[in-house]
C-alpha cells in the first residue's frame, strides 16, 4: 500500500518520492567533538540491537575518512557488513553517503549528518531521503527510519552529555 501522506505531488499531479525523513538533536559539545564521535565512536553510542547487520556480534562501525570511503560494521567474530559509501566528507561541518546496510548497492538511499555550531554546543542534522531506491518497500522503510532515526540521536545525545558530565 502506498502512503501518499509522505510523498510529494508531481508536475502533473502524480505522486514522486516518499518524503525526506529529518530529525534533529542539539549536543553541547564543539562541531569536531560532535563529528569524532558520530563518526569515529559508534561502538559508544550506537543502539546495534536492532539498528545493525550484525544484532548482538555487532561491534564498531568504521568510516574510511574520504569521498568513496567504505562504511562498514564490524563484528566481534571478526564479520564485516557494509552499511554503503561516503560521497561526501568534510569534517567537521558533514558528510554524507550511499546508505544500504546489508543490502544491495542498487537499493541505497541517500544520507547527509550536518554538524552546525550553536552557542553552546552543536546541532546534528540527520537528512534522509532516496527513499524511491527501496522500489515497493519504500514507503514501509521511510516511515521505519522516521521513528528509527528519533531513538538512535537521543542514543548518540547521551553519549555527547556522558562526555561533558564530570
Amino acid at each position: 500500500m502506498i502512503d501518499d501522506a509522505n510523498r510529494t505531488p508531481g508536475a502533473t499531479g502524480t505522486m514522486v518520492a516518499p518524503a525526506p525523513v529529518v530529525h534533529s538533536v542539539f549536543v553541547p559539545l564543539a562541531p569536531q567533538e560532535a563529528f569524532d564521535l558520530f563518526t569515529g565512536h559508534m561502538r559508544l553510542w550506537w543502539p546495534f540491537t536492532g539498528h545493525s547487520c550484525g544484532g548482538e556480534d555487532a561491534l564498531d562501525v568504521q568510516f574510511e575518512p574520504r569521498p568513496a570511503g567504505a562504511v562498514t560494521e564490524l563484528g566481534r567474530k571478526g564479520q564485516r557488513w557494509t552499511w554503503g559509501t561516503l560521497t561526501h566528507w568534510d569534517p567537521p561541518r558533514s558528510f554524507a553517503m550511499r546508505w544500504h546496510p546489508g543490502l544491495p548497492a542498487a537499493e541505497a538511499t541517500q544520507l547527509r549528518v550536518t554538524f552546525t555550531p550553536e552557542e553552546s554546543g552543536t546541532k546534528v542534522l540527520v537528512h534522509h531521503d532516496g527513499w524511491e531506491a527501496r522500489g515497493a518497500a519504500a514507503d514501509l522503510k521511510r516511515d521505519q527510519y522516521d521513528e528509527g532515526w528519533p531513538f538512535t540521536l537521543a542514543a548518540f545525545t547521551a553519549a555527547a552529555l556522558a562526555r561533558t558530565t564530570p
